[in-house]
């Protein structure tokens, strides 16, 4: 399915918003399910990727229900979160309990913190549901240090033919009819589709450096069932 059969512009922000606000209650209980708990795993590996000193400040961007920061958090790093939808936002809520929770409301593209504010960047599965995916990259160098670290997280496409021809019925058979039966049928169906408006490597790669990252490394996981994409923030780090 090519991307000409998806939302694109206000459109695309506004369903995407939606569709997150229905899905936030059982969002993460449909992901293990659709990944046999591998996840969890791949998002320890984004963290791992960072490669920060303990202590550093970082932004969990497209933050949903605060898995990846959750993460971040035990590695050591202090964990700012954001996301565009507020039913994801109360589902992280709602796992924290009464701990502290810092967390915005944004686009994006439109990130409400000062330049330069973040050690580091992390993203989860979130790229594709960017409607502006280029003032993405741009924003989060902005907001990151010269010297600072983006790691990004999303799928990716198996190597071998034969992991990419179960991962193809499993991803567009299998997990539509699971996020059906536990969650919303019509956000499931669009997971799949959406991969569409995911860029190939070498154009993410190009876009990173185009917004200010240097040094944009590719890490495929489990034979390409996801991707890392890190990158250092171009410029001279701050002096110890």
């Amino acid at each position: 399915m090519t991307t000409t059969n998806l939302p694109a512009g206000e459109e695309k922000t506004a369903r995407v918003r939606a569709m997150f606000d229905t899905i936030s209650a059982r969002y993460d209980l449909v992901n293990r399910i659709m990944t046999f708990g591998m996840d969890q795993h791949w998002r320890r590996r984004t963290v791992h990727a960072l490669a920060l000193p303990a202590g550093a400040t970082v932004l969990d961007l497209a933050c949903g229900t605060g898995a990846l920061g959750d993460l971040a958090r035990r590695a050591g790093y202090r964990v700012v979160g954001a996301d565009m939808s507020a039913g994801m936002l109360a589902a992280r809520t709602r796992r924290h309990g009464s701990r502290q929770c810092d967390a915005v409301q944004c686009d994006a593209s439109a990130l409400p913190f000062s330049t330069g504010a973040f050690d580091g960047v992390v993203c989860g599965y979130a790229l594709r549901n960017f409607t502006d995916l280029a003032a993405a990259f741009e924003e989060a160098a902005r907001v990151v240090r010269p010297g600072g670290r983006i790691c990004l997280l999303e799928v990716a496409t198996p190597t071998s033919a034969l992991l990419r021809a179960g991962h193809a019925l499993w991803f567009r058979r299998v997990v539509p009819r699971i996020g059906a039966a536990l969650s919303d049928a019509a956000a499931y169906r669009y997971l799949p589709d959406s991969v569409a408006y995911l860029p190939d490597d070498a154009v993410l790669r190009r876009m990173l450096r185009d917004a200010g990252f240097a040094a944009v490394g590719r890490q495929l996981l489990q034979g390409g069932l996801s991707q890392i994409l890190s990158a250092t923030r171009a410029g001279a780090a701050p002096a110890p």
